[in-house]
């Protein structure tokens, strides 16, 4: 049965291990620059921008696309999306579902996106939808996609 001593122990045990105002604020700023990172990427995707892509990326990237194998560091990842960038047009919109930050330098993200995507060689375009997991990682001050892997979620073709 809890007493008037356990609810005074709970409620100063809540004070305690509640995050200070500056780290809320930390939290805050580090969730809206990470937001920003995502935004650019997608803008990045949709302008078919490997430029872009890479300026978001860790040096150590790492890029990882459903029935594709890693694509690992600059070299590789530049190539890959090089690659998707000259088979497919996109245009989607994420919905950032979750950013969770885990240390001051490490972070994860997922996200859901939908859109179109069209194929370049025949022009033929259908509907687009995925499901992204980000793991972020501050360098320089700037968040960085460090791990990136996506996989589809549209309906089975018939």
């Amino acid at each position: 049965m809890f007493t008037t001593k356990h609810l005074a122990a709970a409620a100063l045990a809540g004070v305690l291990l509640a995050p200070a105002d500056g780290a809320r604020g930390q939290a805050a700023d580090t969730v809206a620059a990470i937001t920003e990172t995502l935004r650019s990427y997608q803008a990045a995707l949709n302008a078919s921008d490997t430029d872009a892509v890479m300026a978001l990326y860790a040096e150590d990237g790492v890029f990882m696309p459903q029935h594709f194998p890693s694509a690992v560091g600059v070299e590789q990842v530049r190539g890959a999306y090089d690659a998707v960038f000259a088979a497919i047009k996109l245009n989607v919109a994420f919905e950032i579902v979750e950013i969770v930050p885990l240390t001051d330098d490490w972070a994860f993200a997922r996200t859901n996106s939908a859109g179109t995507v069209t194929v370049l060689a025949s022009g033929g375009s259908g509907p687009e939808q995925n499901q992204e997991l980000f793991v972020l990682q501050r360098v320089n001050g700037e968040w960085k996609i460090a791990r990136y892997a996506f996989s589809n979620t549209n309906p089975p073709r018939s």
